[in-house]
Formats: C-alpha cells, structure tokens, sequence
C-alpha cells in the first residue's frame, strides 16, 4: 500500500474518521493495529519479524534499564543487537555474501559449494531495525527510561507513516508524543494538508515522469552518448530527491493531521555548498543516526585527523552498504567519505589561507554550489549504475567522448518541464529559511500556488502507483 494509491485514501480516511472520534489510550490501540494492517498489505508473512523484534527489544530494554550489573547488562545488549542485526544481515545480505565467497574461493582456485536462497527482502526492515536499535541503546547509555506501556513502544516501531521509508525517530521525539494526549490543531491540520499535496507533486509529477530518463540512460545494453548520461544522472539525481522528499513530505502531512510531529528529514540539499552540509540537509535521520550510533562510537573526531578520517570511511562504507547488497552502493558509500574526507581538508586548508565564504547569494557561493551539486550527481550515477561496469563505462564516456546524443533534447525538456518547478519552490525554501514558507504567502498568490500544484499533478502525473524508491532498503 503506497500513499499515492487509492487503497491508501481509503484506508486513512478510515482511519483518520475514527480516530477523531475516540480517547487517547483507544486511539493508540487503533493506529498499531492499522500500522499492522499497512504493513500486511505489504506481505503479511513479515508482519511476526515486525512484532517479534517489538517483543524482543521492549524485553531486553527494561531489563537493560532493572539490571544494575554492568556485565549483565551488555549481555542484554548484545543479545538485541544480534537478533536485529542477524535479522537484518539474514535477510537483505545473506545472497549477497554468499555469491561473493563464491566468487573469491574461484578466483583462487577453490570450489566451494555455497547456498542460496530466494529470499524477498521485508519492506523497510533497514528503517524500524535501526529505530529498534537506537531505542535499546539509549537505554543501555541511560539517556532514556524504557516505556512501561508495550501498545506506546509497539505505536513507536510500527506507526504506519514513517515505518516503510522513515524518517528514523528517535524514542525522545516520538514515545512522548504518544504517551500523551493529543489536540489536533487548525495549524497543524493545514500544514499536514500542505506537506500532503507537496509530496505528492515530488512523487507523482518529479519523481515519477523523470524515472523514464534515467530508466532509459542505465538500461541494461543501453550505450548512451556523454549529453545523455549527463542529462540522465541530473534526471535521476532530482528523481530520486522527488521520490524520498515526497515520501517524507506525505509522511509528515499525514501524521501532522493525526497531531503527532515527525522529524524534517530533508532541508533543500541541491543548495549546499560543502559535503558536511549535504549530509546535514539529505536524509537528516539517516545522517544523524550514523554520526550517533557508528562514527562517534568508533571514535569520531577525537583521535585526530587520520583516525577522524577512518572513522568517516567506515561510517559512510556501512552507510553505503545500508542501502542494499550489492558493491555499487558500496562503492557510493566510499565514494561519499573520500568526499567528505576531501571537503574537510580543503575547508581547513581554506581557514588557514583566510578564504572565507561569506553568507548570501555571491558569486563564491553560487560556484560553490554547483560544484558540490556534480559532485552529488557523480554519486548519484554510481547509486543508479546496475554494475561496477556501468559506473566505469559512464565514467570513461563523460571523460573522452563528448557528443549530447539523439536523445538529449528530449531529456533535456522533460528536466525542463518537472525539475524547474521544483527547483523553484526549493530555492524559495533555502532563500527564507522556511520548509512552510508557502503558508505564510499573500491569499491570492498561495491559493494560485495551490491551484497550479493541484492541476499540474492531475494533468501530468504518473498515478500508475509506482513504489517509492527507499522501499527496497
């Protein structure tokens, strides 16, 4: 059940009437068993993981929080620890290591049988693993008192909006939220009517019509010209910030109407000027959850500068692999620390010299900008690139052989025609600093804004109720 399908309106308007009209404590009993109801309607077999990881990790963290032994203690953690990530590992991995021993034991000589199985990856297991999993430690770290009350850690894992695609709650942002009544506001009611029809327009208009020019540039036997893989790169680059912006957006809209708060996962990230800052803007809960729970506890920057750049390595490999199995996002991840590795030395060899760059529209920021957005969008080829191949087929066609293609005035229309919209809005955001700047806009000119969304979407849509991207990770 996707937000952009007709199955989902029918099933929120359901549940959005009777929630409305029952008590607190009923209204959390009501959202887990919907939450579970969405989750089935993606595969029910996966729904006992779902509740059995619930179960384990509500377990192990009270008695984390009763247990004054420190060695009994740890024993609690790792025992969670292994079950989410086993499952995990098993699940979305267990191929992928499998082919690969195969592949080396050959590549020296050896024959080893190895087993494979046909297992179907359950929907956003990477999302509510790493939400478990931070709930655990927190308690372990003392940072958080374990829930008393299952149904509200239960609502926490599986509440339906975020549960398939994020964003990552952390139990502080989230458990009070439902352990406490809740008053649905006007505000909050418009904002999540908004973000609703926001997301929906990154999706179904952006995300959705450019998804057929980067399908056509990374086709498997596709042998496209440099004009065309560029134009397909920039295509999936705005395709992919369509479809998770869009998931997001819906995802906080929809809870906003059922007055709980969701975290902002995306802050206008094509305008950033560094890589530090693109990963505090692209997949906030992502990034945050990386820095707190991977980097810092392999030492983060406190080892001094070759150990601060291992530990961004290993960071961003994991954060790489998180995505799914297969040496591609690997790749990506290595890809994104030399990244960071590379921007933090030249921001230090830029303090040390006296360059600074100023805040505002300036020529300096303005370069800056579009050289980080390349360099996001040479990471976004290799994400999208089936193989290690294609990335280096790709690669050597943009560095020797420069031709734009026959196709390349196509694609460039269709950028043109659902990227540029887009764009617009974006860069009204970062300009005023404000996600819901739209709201705040003279009657006249949001109500146009409103209309043209609308009419746009409807018109131009694709409402073939096409999963989101992040889904199968």
């Amino acid at each position: 059940m996707v937000f952009n399908s007709l199955h989902f309106v029918v099933f929120f308007a359901v549940v959005y009437a009777v929630y409305r009209v029952l008590p607190h404590r009923a209204q959390n009993l009501m959202l887990l068993a919907a939450s579970y109801y969405f989750y089935a309607a993606w595969d029910w077999r996966f729904l006992g993981l779902l509740i059995a990881q619930t179960v384990l990790d509500f377990t192990v963290a009270r008695l984390i929080h009763a247990t004054p032994d420190r060695a009994r203690r740890r024993w609690w953690l790792l025992l969670s620890l292994v079950f989410n990530l086993g499952m995990l590992g098993f699940f979305k991995y267990f191929n992928f290591f499998a082919e690969n021993l195969h592949t080396l034991a050959a590549s020296v000589g050896w024959q080893v049988d190895t087993v494979t199985l046909r297992i179907v990856l359950p929907v956003g297991i990477s999302f509510y693993t790493f939400m478990t999993i931070s709930y655990v430690v927190d308690v372990y770290r003392g940072i958080w008192t374990p829930s008393s009350r299952f149904i509200d850690f239960a609502l926490y894992v599986a509440y339906f909006p975020h549960l398939v695609a994020g964003p990552i709650l952390r139990a502080k942002k989230l458990i009070p939220q439902l352990e406490m009544s809740r008053v649905i506001t006007w505000a909050q009611t418009r904002e999540g009517l908004w973000l609703l029809a926001w997301g929906m327009f990154q999706k179904v208009l952006v995300a959705d019509n450019l998804a057929r020019v980067a399908n056509d540039v990374f086709a498997p036997g596709a042998t496209p010209h440099a004009g065309e893989i560029l134009l397909g790169v920039y295509a999936f680059a705005f395709q992919i910030f369509g479809d998770f912006a869009g998931y997001s957006n819906m995802a906080r809209g929809i809870s906003k109407m059922l007055g709980i708060e969701l975290s902002l996962n995306f802050l206008t990230p094509y305008f950033v000027t560094s890589p530090s800052q693109f990963w505090r803007h692209w997949h906030i809960s992502l990034s945050e959850w990386l820095r707190d729970y991977l980097y810092i506890p392999l030492g983060g920057n406190r080892g001094g500068a070759w150990m601060t750049r291992r530990n961004l390595m290993i960071t961003m490999g994991l954060g790489g692999l998180w995505h799914g199995a297969a040496w591609t996002f690997v790749i990506w991840g290595l890809y994104q620390g030399l990244v960071l590795v590379a921007g933090q030395w030249i921001e230090s060899a830029a303090t040390r010299a006296g360059i600074i760059v100023r805040d505002g529209l300036n020529v300096s920021r303005v370069l800056l900008g579009v050289l980080m957005f390349h360099v996001t969008c040479y990471g976004w080829l290799i994400f999208r690139a089936r193989s290690s191949h294609q990335i280096a087929d790709m690669t050597r066609v943009l560095a020797t052989g420069w031709t734009w293609g026959p196709h390349a005035p196509a694609y460039a229309w269709a950028l043109v025609a659902y990227a540029l919209p887009l764009m617009a809005i974006h860069a009204a955001e970062a300009r005023r600093g404000d996600v819901l700047f739209t709201l705040g806009l003279p009657t006249p000119l949001r109500y146009a804004l409103y209309a043209g969304i609308f009419y746009t979407t409807l018109l131009f849509g694709d409402f073939g109720g096409s999963e989101f991207i992040y889904f199968q990770f």
